[in-house]
């Protein structure tokens, strides 16, 4: 038996004997135990697949053309399925390949976790074509089949949400149906157009990118009513571009999808106020925000905040960083939460690095950060403030943790994520969300030296070398 069949086998029985013990009948959407056996045998059927009127208007629901092999196998269970999705869905990855997303089944229950990948931003011929490295985007050459193979650890580890077996951190979700939407198009999954970049060297020929974020979530979502059962209840999470992706699809997935019970998690993925117009010293997010509304089509006629404010009136075009307000007031039977780090260097360095000239011309590094940390803080103490008038988006704000530049803080595992001088950690939070009744949790770190006594970390030490 291989080692990926003994690690299935093992959950399989461990599913079952919940089963059998009457514990599946704890959570809203799993199945009993003689149900459970008859879905090893006869996988359920979609039973609430896309309709025709799905299939038409802006940004429509678009299946793969008859005959198209996905790869998708209904009774493989416990492992992680390549499903490949036709061009004619509309999906595309940013280089034009073939787009692709992954799929870990399980026979005991309808509830699934959506998790968006992280992986950067782009929006010039260097930071598409991956010339920048680290603050580029992620996979510009396209997601390979094998993309969750224990090989790629950046991907199939990456999150307790989506690890079954995870020793370091427990969450229910590793007991449900899983979709890992993987990113490459550079545009946190917002984006609607076909961009041409010039190479600033004349060296090489113009890259076209297919910034198409919005489009290829819009089949993700179409392939999912089409294949699996609604789910009772669904988490729409990821961290960094993944999170902020996760923000900006959350109200169109979860009407369309249709769960009995909505929940996002949008860890390190920040849509800060920065109305048009601005002043950049009060709003440091004005920038990056201006650049990429026309370098990802944001603000086409019937473009991608055109297509959100249909379903959140009152989204500010003039805004982005309105989104919460919107959604919280759409959907308040939902639970919504954001977390990031105070300390956050990497998502900084996106949002203020290439748009301010005192922190690109910063004597020092040490200077640098405190440059970024400045504007960070900034924008987050706003956030804050708007998110303490909202009961159900609440927030957990960690100072600080010795891996990935403090940045995502839902990944690898849940500790060290936490608010030591009140006695939470994130599970805490995490558990509230997703178990929690009344106003949904609300805290924030202010010790700014405890993080930092912490005793050498030797496994965050490792991880940093390789991350």
């Amino acid at each position: 038996m291989t080692v990926k069949n003994s690690i299935a086998m093992k959950v399989l029985i461990l599913t079952l004997g919940m089963s059998l013990s009457g514990a599946a009948f704890a959570e809203l959407g799993d199945y009993g135990f003689w149900r459970t056996l008859v879905n090893l045998a006869s996988p359920p059927k979609a039973d609430n697949p896309v309709t025709e009127a799905q299939r038409q208007g802006d940004y429509p629901l678009q299946a793969n053309p008859a005959g198209f092999n996905d790869g998708f196998s209904p009774g493989k269970y416990y492992e992680w399925q390549t499903v490949k999705l036709s061009a004619e869905t509309g999906a595309v990855c940013g280089n034009g390949s073939e787009y692709k997303f992954f799929v870990n089944r399980v026979p005991n229950t309808s509830n699934t976790v959506v998790y968006m990948e992280g992986g950067g931003a782009c929006w010039d011929y260097e930071s598409c074509s991956g010339q920048t490295g680290i603050r580029g985007a992620r996979n510009p050459d396209g997601i390979p089949d094998d993309y969750m193979n224990i090989a790629n650890p950046s991907a199939s580890l990456v999150s307790p949400f989506v690890v079954r077996l995870n020793p370091l951190s427990s969450v229910k979700t590793q007991n449900w149906n899983m979709v890992y939407i993987p990113y490459c198009t550079g545009d946190i999954y917002s984006g609607d157009r076909v961009a041409v970049y010039d190479d600033p060297t004349g060296d090489a020929p113009p890259l076209v990118w297919h910034h198409n974020g919005l489009r290829n979530n819009r089949a993700v979502v179409s392939w999912v009513k089409d294949h699996l059962q609604r789910p009772k209840q669904m988490l729409a999470t990821g961290c960094s571009a993944g999170g902020i992706g996760s923000l900006t699809n959350y109200q169109p997935m979860r009407r369309d999808i249709a769960p009995t019970r909505g929940f996002l998690i949008d860890d390190s993925g920040p849509a800060f106020q920065a109305p048009l117009d601005g002043d950049p010293a009060q709003y440091p997010s004005v920038p990056l925000q201006t650049l990429i509304r026309d370098a990802w089509g944001l603000d086409e006629a019937s473009g991608p905040l055109a297509y959100l404010k249909s379903g959140m009136p009152l989204l500010d075009l003039n805004d982005l960083g309105t989104l919460y307000t919107a959604l919280a007031t759409a959907l308040p039977s939902d639970r919504m939460g954001h977390t990031h780090f105070w300390q956050d260097l990497n998502f900084s360095a996106y949002s203020y690095e290439r748009f301010y000239d005192d922190i690109q011309n910063a004597p020092s590094e040490a200077a640098k950060e405190q440059l970024l940390h400045d504007r960070w803080h900034v924008d987050t103490d706003r956030l804050l403030s708007q998110l303490s008038n909202l009961d159900n988006f609440g927030y957990f704000m960690p100072w600080y943790r010795g891996v990935n530049e403090s940045h995502c803080s839902t990944i690898i595992e849940f500790a060290n994520s936490d608010i030591q001088e009140a006695g939470l950690e994130m599970d805490d939070f995490i558990d509230n969300v997703l178990n929690g009744s009344g106003a949904v949790m609300q805290a924030s770190e202010t010790d700014q030296q405890a993080d930092y006594n912490k005793p050498f970390n030797a496994f965050y030490w490792l991880l940093g070398q390789v991350l």
